[in-house]
């Protein structure tokens, strides 16, 4: 086996999954871009096989969750208020933790909301570590943060969403995807879409709520075309219109609470116009038809091969590479497996320069993958970890998610070494050496190996091979 082999398959784990795992190296040292195009073929890619709630379930369970504690905090204020003896007091307390004994009871685990984030965090989280290569897996970190939703702002949906509307779609049509994720429940949520009604619609005429644009504006400007791309504010205001009626029933309602629904009285009536074509009122199908050839725009195709080649190549790609990505998204009607197979095949892809700083996200999977913690170290250490660095899971400052260039990651890389000990600390006796030949190989250079080798301890040794600049980059 050739060193350049070892070497190419070394940067394929670093530059399009979360890093070597075990013999990783070795093992595609012979066909490293084989192995990268093997993992777009496996059946199932991308999906998760797991018993956790849909985004509806998830949704009725936390209404239900807020409802009860509500209804505990109003009756322990009651107790306060009106007892007027011990005896009653007393009474009406244990009636209380009667009535609702989930709410009353201790804080025995984590509350419901955040237990589910916590049970969809290490689907997630072990869905990367047991990853043979990872390159599907990331790719579905991609998009989940080019269509991201906030747990802010809705908890219970943030993972569900990316396992129903991402996830059976990474590899399929990019409108395919793109229908899944703007009509999905959390995100007509998020971008406030579930109350946008028109003025001229039952339910426009007969309330005092109006026509919000969110959902319209980012699906144009950011989930599509990109900025600059020709659209203008009327396209944004008439494709709301169009988008009216796009909302969820609401959570409380126990049987499909959270649940996707076209509600027709709150629908803009009468054709609309978006980037110059005319659309007729067809109800639900109005948007979809707008979305369809959103799709299939020349400047779509322009702006998700640049996100795509910015994340996984450099902050400022190369514009043959870009050109490339392009063209195959054009000419396979938005194929994304294609459009991987063609990131994977451009000579672009491969240069020995790593340029890109890994994100906090990607760096504490690679951690994790590499030193096999990930059953050891909990779901909600990790998640911590995240969120200190800058990257809380599920948890974008704004809509077009968090940021793929070095400019935002480099200040914090300091404080990596801080859960880089944390990590190191739980890991079970291992040669530092022997993981750095497992996780670097020949990319190591002399002077990462002799700092590794002059370690005091086994702990720092770890903790200073995953903040190598090897390591650090992809």
């Amino acid at each position: 086996m050739n060193s350049s082999g070892k070497q190419a398959a070394a940067l394929a784990l670093h530059r399009f999954g979360f890093g070597p795992a075990g013999d990783s190296i070795n093992a595609i040292a012979t066909d490293p871009r084989g192995a990268l195009l093997a993992d777009l073929e496996r059946p199932s890619a991308g999906e998760l096989a797991v018993d956790l709630p849909s985004s509806a379930q998830a949704a009725r369970a936390v209404y239900d969750f807020q409802a009860e504690r509500r209804a505990q905090q109003k009756l322990e204020l009651r107790v306060e208020k009106t007892a007027a003896t011990d005896g009653e007091a007393q009474a009406m307390s244990d009636f209380a933790k009667t009535a609702l004994p989930d709410a009353a009871s201790g804080p025995k685990q984590p509350p419901l909301p955040q237990q589910l984030l916590l049970n969809e965090a290490k689907a997630r989280f072990d869905a990367a570590a047991a990853a043979d290569i990872g390159f599907v897996e990331r790719l579905v970190w991609f998009w989940s943060n080019h269509f991201c939703v906030s747990a802010d702002k809705i908890v219970g949906m943030a993972g569900p969403y990316e396992r129903e509307a991402i996830r059976p779609h990474v590899l399929g049509r990019f409108n395919e995807l793109l229908q899944a994720v703007e009509s999905h429940p959390a995100m007509l949520f998020y971008l406030d879409n579930v109350e946008s009604m028109g003025a001229d619609s039952i339910g426009g005429i007969n309330g005092d709520k109006g026509l919000n644009e969110n959902l319209a504006r980012e699906t144009l400007e950011l989930h599509t075309l990109g900025v600059r791309s020709g659209y203008t504010q009327v396209d944004v205001t008439s494709f709301a219109r169009m988008l009216t009626g796009w909302t969820w029933v609401s959570p409380s309602e126990p049987d499909h609470g959270g649940e996707f629904i076209f509600n027709k009285h709150l629908h803009e009536p009468g054709a609309q116009t978006v980037l110059g074509k005319s659309y007729p009122d067809t109800g639900f199908d109005q948007g979809r038809a707008v979305l369809a050839d959103l799709a299939r725009h020349p400047a779509t195709a322009q702006h998700i091969a640049q996100q795509l080649a910015a994340h996984f190549i450099a902050d400022e790609p190369p514009p043959s590479l870009v050109d490339k990505l392009t063209k195959t998204f054009k000419d396979s009607d938005g194929h994304l497996k294609e459009v991987a197979s063609t990131l994977i095949n451009a000579e672009e892809s491969w240069s020995p320069q790593r340029q890109k700083l890994k994100s906090p996200a990607v760096w504490i999977a690679a951690v994790l993958r590499l030193t096999g913690t990930q059953a050891t170290i909990p779901i909600g250490l990790v998640m911590n970890a995240q969120a200190t660095l800058g990257e809380p899971l599920w948890r974008p400052p704004a809509p077009n998610g968090f940021s793929d260039s070095e400019a935002a990651w480099i200040d914090g890389v300091p404080r990596r070494l801080d859960i880089a000990n944390v990590f190191a600390g739980r890991v079970p006796a291992v040669n530092p050496l022997a993981l750095l030949e497992a996780s670097l190989g020949p990319l190591a250079s002399s002077e990462t190996r002799e700092t590794v080798a002059r370690a005091e301890t086994r702990r720092q040794a770890l903790a200073l091979l995953v903040m190598t600049p090897e390591f650090l980059r992809s």
